[in-house]
């Protein structure tokens, strides 16, 4: 029987202990004297984050199928915890063994966005693994990170061993057998690198070496050893339907933050946003076939008890066999009262239909995502979707009973101007006047329209890399321009406004398309007690920004500086099928407020042909 790395005293002093105990139904339990590798996955968040993470619940299901590996995870410790493991010298530990991180062969972790690169120095320290990769030695894990951050890891580069660039579904395999042969042949650790470094979409930060011009632009990123790849291509999972995906999911005994199954119909989208990661690192569309998917839907729900199960994707509506799908979980499931979920689906008269049939009405909102308030800038974005589109959707859903709207925005947009910002509230105010058209006797109550405003952080592999930021006061004036529109709108008291941190923007667009240099802050704001920086109540902008000043680096360098198409960017080394060339086209047409067509209309020649296979191929 396993002993808990924590004691009672201690599990009785912090908030939800059993997020530190394991043992859930469906986790994964192994003899560890039969076992060749261990592989800690780790989400560098709170437990209930983590296990709403569908690629670590991917990953875990394929390592344990093989019999030689037992795949255990680990999450951040909480704040209450954190300090006490500290004092007590308690080393960091996997959930399944309850043993230490450091005794493991790999430490996976999953980078899902740039707001916890401080929680990951978190988990290295408490688990006793040096922070710098070159201190370590065979007597520490291996530490690989993976997921969308990957897609620029350079302000990690110190932190890291390895990247895995793209799915993990590919060349994982591959992976523990040169690392099983490695440690079989007692070569040094260098050396294996150098071996990992052979496989397609590995990065090893260690084997390349960046300088800097005098204006501290990137002059040059080279291997520094003959045979090490100059470019690394991310890898894709071209069979969605002949690939790992868990049949069982966890079931944790704390409320995760997505309390459902979830079910990946599709990978990638083919609409083309220019201000989406996701829509571009994930391209090309793949569908995983549906008759699968309802298999896998049933052996999900039956061993699960879950109650809800949500159909994942970038863009629902866009998966071909949506209809048939829906109506086989509807046919099968609603007596057992499943609740079907659809993210990402556009608002016409077939969603409304489904919705009718799997949703209470009085207790659900509808989402559109416009993400500008004017159609010149919803055609600068290529969000190909127009005011009547909105104006009809929504009357649709108004007609069937709904009172409530989520509507969300991004402020900062390339372009953007003052009348940009204001036709955010008006927008609002035409919706709302719609439903104030249907005569009282018919409506559901007052009309609840709720507007969201991000600010926009230009990221890798999107057209808008390239794109200037603003100092936070100017976001926050942005903000009240919409404020105070609003205030002017008939319509104001069915409509409430929410926004997001400033500061929390400006630093997050240093992370995203920073270089290596950004890893001596990332590192000194460790160092000053930064934690948990994806939460408000814990977020701390004064100790981030002390840590710019200690080092010497200009945050307005990353956030504020106009970049130009021509220069080298700390992400170029990286082949993710969508090329340069296009993404530069996609910026120029930008400018020019110019749309390009999805993927299904025309092929914009993007480079994800490159994969063969997918919607590229469809025609």
């Amino acid at each position: 029987m396993r002993k808990l790395a924590l004691s009672d005293e201690i599990l009785l002093k912090i908030d939800k202990p059993a997020r530190y105990i394991g043992g859930e139904i469906n986790s994964v339990m192994k003899d560890k004297e039969k076992i060749a590798i261990r592989f800690a996955m780790c989400f560098p968040d709170v437990y209930e984050i983590g296990m709403s993470h569908l690629g670590i619940q991917i990953l875990y299901d394929m390592f344990n199928q093989c019999e030689d590996t037992w795949c255990e995870r680990v999450y951040s410790p909480w704040i209450d915890l954190d300090p006490i493991m500290r004092e007590q010298h308690i080393p960091l530990f996997a959930l399944e063994s309850q043993d230490p991180i450091r005794d493991f062969d790999f430490l996976g972790i999953t980078i899902q966005y740039e707001m916890c690169y401080t929680n990951i120095l978190q988990v290295l320290d408490l688990s006793g693994i040096p922070l710098a990769a070159k201190d370590r030695t065979w007597e520490h894990p291996i530490v690989i990170g993976g997921g969308p951050c990957t897609y620029n890891p350079e302000p990690l580069a110190e932190f890291f061993d390895i990247f895995y660039i793209g799915e993990g579904e590919t060349v994982y395999h591959q992976l523990l057998d040169v690392y099983k042969a490695a440690r079989q042949e007692d070569i040094s650790r260098e050396e294996f690198l150098f071996r990992a470094s052979q496989i397609s979409g590995i990065y090893v930060p260690s084997l390349y070496d960046v300088t800097y011009a005098e204006n501290g632009l990137i002059s040059s990123f080279l291997p520094n050893r003959e045979g090490v790849p100059s470019r690394v291509r991310k890898e894709v999972e071209m069979n969605l339907s002949e690939t790992y995906y868990p049949e069982k999911a966890i079931i944790p005994y704390v409320r995760a933050t997505q309390d459902r199954i979830v079910l990946e119909i599709q990978r990638g989208c083919i609409r083309g946003c220019r201000f989406c990661q996701a829509g571009m690192i994930y391209r090309p569309v793949r569908e995983r076939d549906v008759n699968y998917l309802k298999n896998l839907a049933d052996k999900l729900l039956s061993s699960s008890g879950y109650e809800e199960i949500s159909l994942s994707s970038l863009s629902s509506s866009d998966y071909s066999k949506l209809d048939e799908l829906i109506y086989y979980l509807i046919d099968t499931w609603q007596k057992q009262r499943v609740n079907i979920s659809l993210p990402s689906l556009r608002i016409d008269s077939f969603a409304v239909d489904v919705m009718k049939k799997v949703q209470d009405v009085k207790k659900s909102s509808l989402t559109f995502a416009p993400e500008a308030g004017t159609q010149r800038l919803r055609d600068v974005i290529n969000k190909n979707l127009t005011e009547e589109d909105i104006l009809h959707g929504a009357g649709l859903a108004f007609d069937a009973g709904w009172n409530k709207v989520k509507l969300y925005f991004m402020l900062g947009l390339p372009t953007e101007t003052e009348e940009d910002m204001r036709g955010i509230p008006e927008l609002a105010d035409r919706i709302a006047r719609s439903y104030y058209e249907i005569p009282k006797d018919q409506r559901n109550g007052k009309a609840q329209i709720t507007i969201s405003t991000s600010f926009f952080v230009p990221k890798p592999f999107t057209p808008f890399q390239w794109a200037t930021m603003f100092p936070k006061e100017e976001y926050l004036r942005r903000a009240h321009v919409v404020n105070s529109r609003l205030k002017e709108m008939l319509n104001r008291k069915s409509i409430r406004y929410n926004w997001h941190e400033a500061d929390v923007t400006v630093l997050e667009g240093i992370l995203a398309r920073g270089d290596r240099r950004i890893s001596r802050v990332i590192r000194r704001a460790y160092e000053n007690g930064c934690l948990y920086d994806a939460w408000s109540d814990t977020f701390d902008n004064d100790k981030w920004m002390a840590a710019f000043e200690m080092t010497g680096i200009d945050p307005d360098f990353y956030t504020l500086r106009e970049r130009s198409t021509d220069e080298v960017l700390p992400w170029d080394f990286l082949d993710v099928g969508v090329t340069k060339s296009f993404l530069k086209r996609e910026w120029e047409r930008a400018q020019l407020g110019v749309t390009t067509p999805n993927c299904r209309e025309a092929c914009s020649g993007c480079g994800a042909s490159v994969f063969h296979g997918g919607i590229c191929y469809e025609r």
